[in-house]
């Protein structure tokens, strides 16, 4: 099928109340639109599947499917490693200091517009399933979906209560998120009105910490055997013996941080945080030993493979696996021990970088690997693409549609990165960064501390700090300044601070935790 080449033209009335804001579109007339799922899950590290080798144990043969069929981006990327931040820019393919979404209690600008509204103004049907945290806590039906269903913040892995449409509904007898929500997407699928193209939005809580398998998976790993991070034990205090989770083999001897980090330059903040809610040596406050939190996370996960499989079926059984695109991602990643931590937040590997699977025949061939650079920002801009809308101009990220049919000229050759110090969890700075196709460069606001350099091409673990490099010096002023220029050139140069109460901060023990 000839993929549409013309776009309709779409204006943004600027100036106007938000309740008074229209989009007005003239859609080209030969242009097919195609329908669309896009499946978000949480907390996702990128290599944590399958076909990728990282966990050989580890099964989610629907991704696998998916890898195989269509196209699975290695080098996928969020411009903020957290959920709020991170959702609001696949929303609104903006970075986080534009729509100022950046933290997980920020509230969300009601001038924000989420690209689900085109996809409405244009004839789409829209639905929404799982979870919404994004500019607050309420789990109200926000703009741009015919149907809604959420729960209100973080949510629970049983017997949960969704918002439906406005009407609360509760859940019992050890109900399953992950499986209600699956099964209220393909209800809403078989009931749709099959004249009108369809957007679904499948929004999972797993595998959000705390995790909690689905009582299918629990201990289904149990036996098996945990490969620990190369940078595990790089940290000072792990030197001086205080690690007792992963005896050392001989070959394994404690070396000084010169040895590991270049003139012993890792970061202060990284070292207290080893000892805290987000580091190994304390984490989640001693509540659970390492090992566990591990294969609980990849127990969790495999309901999600399955809810991958379920809708992968459902368009096998209608006859629809043609012409939907569809797509697979995470909101941002997940460290498991690596620079001995835990979580997400900070920019290394682990941390920013998300698995994306995305499949469409009609428009791509499948069944490749592909190594440019992507963003959550240019989830809006390639779904609008696919249902023939022209991007926003206000939109910063891109469709990856070129990319995809191998016509990516002038594609990016760097992507940035922010996050905002956060008042509940204090223990990772404000930081921005610029990641090339081999040199990472990270920069920390407001504390006195280092920065850093790591060439990701020789030290693809980032264990070997280059800030102080003689030889890198000049790279490190260039990809500097290529920070100062992002942040200018799109509004970036002053912190977006909001109105927020909270109380006493570093009680965690709570089920709200983000």
């Amino acid at each position: 099928m000839r993929l549409f080449t013309c776009f309709s033209v779409l204006i943004l009335l600027a100036g106007c109340a938000p309740d008074e804001k229209k989009l007005h579109l003239v859609r080209d007339k030969n242009v097919q639109p195609r329908n669309v799922i896009f499946i978000l899950s949480d907390d996702h590290r990128f290599d944590f599947m399958g076909f990728t080798g990282k966990v050989p144990w580890l099964q989610t043969p629907a991704m696998d499917r998916l890898s195989k069929e269509g196209i699975y981006f290695k080098n996928a990327f969020v411009t903020t490693a957290l959920c709020s931040p991170s959702r609001a820019s696949i929303l609104t393919g903006l970075y986080s200091h534009t729509h100022t979404v950046v933290d997980n209690i920020a509230p969300a600008p009601d001038s924000l517009i989420y690209f689900p509204r085109y996809l409405q103004e244009a004839g789409y049907q829209t639905s929404f399933f799982g979870k919404w945290h994004m500019g607050g806590e309420e789990d109200d039906p926000r703009p741009g979906f015919d149907h809604w269903e959420s729960f209100k913040g973080q949510g629970v892995y049983y017997n949960p209560k969704l918002n439906i449409n406005g009407k609360q509904m509760e859940y019992g007898d050890s109900i399953y998120i992950t499986d209600l929500l699956t099964d209220h997407a393909l209800d809403w699928l078989k009931n749709r009105n099959t004249e009108k193209p369809f957007f679904l939005y499948l929004s999972h809580k797993a595998v959000h910490a705390e995790f909690q398998p689905a009582k299918r998976h629990r201990g289904s790993y149990r036996n098996e055997k945990i490969e620990y991070p190369p940078s595990f034990q790089t940290s000072d205090q792990a030197v001086k013996g205080k690690l007792s989770m992963m005896p050392l083999k001989k070959e394994q001897a404690p070396l000084r941080g010169n040895d590991y980090y270049g003139e012993g330059r890792t970061p202060d903040w990284q070292k207290m945080q080893r000892e805290s809610w987000h580091g190994v040596d304390y984490m989640y406050h001693g509540e659970m030993d390492f090992e566990s939190f591990y294969k609980r996370y990849c127990e969790t996960l495999r309901a999600v493979d399955e809810s991958v499989a379920r809708m992968l079926d459902y368009l096998d059984e209608q006859g629809l696996a043609e012409s939907t695109l569809v797509i697979y991602m995470g909101d941002n990643g997940f460290s498991f021990g690596e620079h001995g931590l835990i979580d997400k937040r900070h920019f290394y590997e682990e941390s920013a970088k998300i698995p994306f699977l995305i499949r469409c025949p009609e428009i791509f061939a499948g069944g490749k690997t592909l190594d440019p650079m992507i963003q959550n920002i240019d989830v809006a801009p390639t779904i609008l693409e696919v249902a023939g809308i022209q991007k926003p101009p206000h939109m910063q990220g891109r469709s990856i549609i070129p990319v995809l049919q191998g016509r990516q000229e002038n594609w990016r050759d760097k992507i940035f990165y922010e996050y905002y110090w956060e008042y509940d969890f204090p223990q990772t700075p404000t930081m921005h960064g610029v990641r090339t196709d081999r040199y990472k460069l990270i920069r920390y606001h407001g504390i006195w501390d280092t920065n850093e350099l790591y060439d990701l091409q020789e030290d693809p673990h980032e264990m070997n700090n280059l800030i102080a490099s003689p030889e890198h010096q000049q790279l490190i002023k260039g990809l500097t300044v290529e920070i100062y220029d992002w942040l200018e050139s799109t509004g970036g140069m002053q912190i977006p601070l909001k109105r927020t109460v909270k109380g006493k901060w570093g009680d965690h023990r709570n089920k709200d935790v983000f």
